[in-house]
């Protein structure tokens, strides 16, 4: 098999073995006989930060490409096989990585094996100009029903575009533009795959009620003829400076059901002490419905319906604290801000009492939890902390480092990050009936040019 093999003692008391085939195939094996399921879970080091001007979303089309066929398996029958067979199956597509993932019965596993290393082997055998017509039309329906036709839908773009410069590698978002998915070509396509998909360019990992032999025996089988690429591009630089610098604002005039204020606050890279520390403290302002600001904005002030603050992890680039406020009836947004700022002032001085650490450490607790006690979610965990960190065993310890940050840490992480001059804000209007009136307006003039 030409691999090597190590296994660790885990926290809670799971393991996991890590395998190398020749090809450079990283493989990640975790026992778990509680139930009779098996989830297989491949993720490839390409995401939208990989991507170059003129072709933003050719990651994430890819990832619909790759349910279209390859060589022994056609049209929709990557689908067809793992649903007749009991499972469940999908792909996803962020800045940092491509993921494919299927969770089967145990006894079909060799089954989801056998699909992913065929089409990690032979798709461009059956990728063409139908095909990606096809999936083309998918992505951009996808970006109409998700981003550009639903309130707020463009939220984490335009966020996202403030929070990151334009050259940045994560200035864009996975989901891609509408011109560079029309620009995109069949040729693109089968380079892109040609670079990215390669063995040596993934990780493999496998969780549930398998024999760990008889498992590696059948990935030698299906994978171990498929030929490594070292053409591979390094992503581009995404450090930055630790703080903004001084605020960007725009403001969105929609049709959307409520003014609302939101924020991207740039934070720690995911795999630091530092974020699991920011972590911590926009779980105790934002993390649900006991967090400080869903009691102020909304239990007492009244001056929202709606508040959260979360973390978007990242590695290669600065994470960022997502901070979502829907106003109240007419409450004006300054009004929210205001008390947004009080909040995060108050807390960055004083920092978490007892009972919030406790809490929060709990609830982020849990959560993880939740993830590995799943097969398909540990098995995202071990490929996620493979592939970004070089180690899958840090995702079995992860809980304990949340746990041991300090309240002086939480204090400190919101006193340098959660201020006015380190956020990218995003405001929404509805619109008025003067508004409608001067759309309709120019709806029509535009019409009367055109004809």
């Amino acid at each position: 098999m030409g691999d090597t093999a190590t296994a660790r003692a885990a926290s809670g008391g799971l393991t996991a073995t890590e395998h190398r085939l020749a090809n450079g195939l990283r493989v990640v094996l975790s026992e778990d006989h509680l139930t009779p399921v098996a989830a297989v879970c491949l993720w490839y080091d390409v995401g939208s930060r990989h991507e170059v001007k003129g072709r933003t979303g050719l990651a994430h089309l890819f990832e619909h490409l790759m349910f279209q066929g390859s060589a022994q398996v056609k049209g929709n029958g990557h689908f067809e096989l793992v649903q007749g067979a009991g499972g469940s199956l999908n792909g996803t597509t962020s800045f940092e990585r491509t993921n494919y993932f299927e969770t089967m019965p145990a006894h079909q596993l060799e089954l989801a094996l056998w699909l992913e290393a065929d089409r990690m082997g032979t798709l461009l055998t059956a990728l063409d100009d139908e095909s990606m017509e096809n999936q083309r039309d998918v992505v951009k329906n996808e970006r109409r029903q998700r981003y550009d036709n639903v309130p707020y839908g463009t939220a984490f773009e335009k966020l996202t575009a403030l929070a990151y410069p334009e050259g940045h590698p994560y200035h864009h978002t996975p989901i891609g533009s509408m011109a560079d998915l029309d620009a995109a070509t069949l040729e693109d396509a089968r380079e892109f795959f040609r670079t990215y998909y390669a063995p040596n360019n993934a990780v493999l990992s496998v969780v549930g009620d398998i024999d760990p032999e008889q498992t590696l025996a059948w990935i030698e089988k299906y994978f171990g003829s498929i030929p490594g690429h070292e053409g591979k591009r390094p992503p581009r630089d995404g450090s930055l400076p630790d703080t903004i610098g001084s605020e960007v604002r725009e403001v969105v005039r929609e049709e959307v059901p409520a003014r609302a204020l939101m924020a991207a606050y740039r934070l720690p890279e995911d795999g630091t002490r530092a974020a699991d520390a920011a972590d911590v403290a926009l779980t105790v302002l934002g993390g649900g419905e006991s967090s400080r600001l869903y009691n102020r904005l909304v239990r007492r002030d009244r001056s929202a319906v709606a508040a959260g603050f979360g973390l978007l992890r990242l590695a290669g680039a600065p994470s960022l604290g997502w901070l979502d406020v829907k106003a109240s009836g007419d409450v004006e947004i300054p009004a929210i801000e205001t008390a947004v700022d009080e909040e995060l002032a108050r807390f960055a001085a004083e920092g978490p009492t007892a009972e919030e650490m406790e809490r929060a450490q709990a609830q982020l607790e849990r959560e993880w939890l939740d993830r590995l006690g799943t097969v398909a979610g540990r098995a995202d965990e071990l490929c996620r902390y493979a592939v970004l960190f070089g180690d899958p065993q840090l995702a079995l310890s992860a809980v304990g480092r949340v746990l041991d940050v300090t309240a002086e840490e939480v204090r400190q992480a919101a006193a340098e990050r959660l201020r006015p001059d380190n956020r990218a804000v995003l405001v929404y209007e509805p619109l008025t009936a003067e508004d409608a009136d001067q759309t309709d307006t120019a709806t029509g003039e535009e019409a009367a040019a055109s004809e």
